[in-house]
């Protein structure tokens, strides 16, 4: 799992860095699928019947599942970037948000960026609980406390999506068990060595309801409020854990949990 957690990271960081104005989302999936397929993979989103996109890029009020497209990116735009590789027969998932530079709109971009931020502390949250959680449910328990805080002190009620989670991954993208972004009174699957999780909270600034486009795949927000993704692969093993698709298995944001990862090899 090692590799195609290292691929996937490196594609996410190659769209990173084209994200600006003016750049259109198949232009960001363009440059996710160059370095996936350079690097001898291939991408495991092509892999799920009816889709033929290397990534999911959604905009504004599209929370996930977005379809990359002419579509240009615009000053202020918050993105969600969703990429996976398999390599070798093995898989590896990542999602990250990113918020278009506007000078001219500096609360928009707080706004979003806040919203992006709380998301990705909650992503950390849970992956810290699976360190140290006996069953995967308190992953979910993690990510709510932490966006229920969030929301407390910024006085924003954030929305969780409800009908999109988290699963395991191996062999294949999508695998048992669901991982929750939210409480549930069945904690579920026991966390034992071996086991490999993507957690993925979806968060909105508004309601967590959602519908689907006419594509029948772009998931967006009824009410029109903004949606952010960030997602990892983390690996449990004898000695602790490992964040798959970060280069450093997770340290830096682990830390201020009092988690150190331990590395697989």
């Amino acid at each position: 799992m090692l590799e195609p957690g290292r691929i996937t990271a490196d594609a996410l960081a190659a769209v990173r860095a084209l994200v600006a104005p003016g750049v259109t989302t198949a232009e960001l999936d363009a440059a996710a699928s160059a370095l996936i397929t350079g690097r001898g993979a291939e991408s495991n989103f092509q892999l799920v019947r009816g889709y033929r996109h290397t990534t999911c890029i959604s905009v504004n009020d599209e929370v996930v599942h977005g379809i990359p497209s002419a579509r240009p990116l615009e000053p202020g735009d918050i993105v969600s970037i969703d990429c996976g590789a398999q390599y070798q027969g093995w898989n590896g998932d990542s999602a990250i948000t990113i918020v278009v530079p506007d000078a001219e709109r500096p609360d928009l971009v707080a706004a979003r960026t806040r919203l992006s931020e709380v998301t990705r502390g909650s992503l950390w949250a849970g992956i810290a609980a699976l360190a140290s959680a006996s069953r995967v449910g308190e992953i979910g328990d993690a990510v709510q406390g932490y966006i229920e805080r969030a929301g407390a002190a910024d006085g924003v009620e954030y929305g969780i999506l409800r009908d999109y989670v988290g699963h395991g991954i191996g062999r294949k993208m999508h695998e048992a068990p669901t991982v929750f972004n939210y409480r549930v009174a069945d904690l579920g699957a026991e966390v034992r060595p071996g086991l490999c999780l993507a957690i993925e909270p979806m968060v909105t600034s508004g309601s967590e309801d959602t519908l689907v486009e006419d594509d029948d795949w772009t998931v967006t927000t009824v009410d029109g409020s903004d949606g952010a993704h960030w997602e990892h692969s983390v690996a449990v093993h004898e000695d602790g854990i490992w964040v798959l698709t970060a280069l450093d298995g997770g340290a830096a944001d682990l830390a201020p949990f009092g988690v150190v990862p331990a590395p697989l090899a």
